[in-house]
């Protein structure tokens, strides 16, 4: 279903740029220094109307989490949620592509990317647009640790297939790979919105955790 345009978004946005970062470029190599601290920093790209990354955050305060969303009128939920929550100190958002990491992160600076349920693209010639195509894991792996990670969770069977087919050519580890992630869900598994409709519906969920090669 297609999100209805929200014409006050934008407004509101901008009253909350201690959430939702408004010249994000300004802290490439120095997100340290905004969260305060030297804690590991996980991204999550398409970050939706926010439930995993709020709820990333809840959990794991000795983490820094920032929930990445390119639309003003999907975004503006992932700020309603993490306001719900208190605000939460350990989490900010950003309205960047996905296309532009590089501006926005240095090299070592991520330990972990999160990918939930990101568009299959299902056409061939749409290929590169999936966030797992070869085009995308160049630029996780130009910010991520040496041997930083990828967790990536999906309802969609044929993406699942050609991300593991993607990141096995790229020459990255498969460290975990489930086909039907609540048959046996760990504690410690935050659902996204996506995950508890297809999970009602009985469709299994399958998520994988891979990371590159060591330099």
């Amino acid at each position: 279903m297609r999100m209805r345009n929200k014409p006050w978004a934008k407004e509101f946005i901008e009253q909350h740029p201690e959430i939702i970062i408004p010249n994000p470029e300004n802290y490439k190599g120095k997100w340290n220094e905004l969260f305060g601290n030297n804690h590991p920093l996980h991204i999550e790209v398409g970050s939706g109307k926010g439930q995993f990354i709020v709820g990333m955050a809840q959990a794991n305060p000795e983490i820094n989490y920032i929930g990445i969303e390119l639309y003003d009128k999907v975004i503006v939920k992932a700020l309603e949620k993490a306001l719900e929550a208190g605000s939460p100190p350990n989490l900010r958002l950003l309205k960047i592509n996905a296309e532009e990491l590089e501006k926005f992160f240095k090299k070592n600076e991520v330990q972990r990317i999160y990918l939930n349920f990101s568009d299959p693209w299902p056409k061939k010639r749409h290929a590169k647009r999936r966030l797992t195509h070869e085009r995308f894991l160049k630029i996780y792996e130009s910010i991520l640790v040496d041997e930083g990670e990828i967790h990536f969770k999906t309802d969609n069977r044929g993406l699942f297939e050609y991300s593991l087919v993607s990141m096995s050519q790229y020459g990255m580890v498969l460290q975990y790979v489930s086909l039907d992630l609540h048959a046996n869900e760990p504690e410690d598994n935050i659902r996204t919105e996506y995950e508890e409709k297809f999970s009602a519906m009985g469709q299994p969920i399958y998520r994988l955790e891979a990371k590159f090669p060591k330099k």
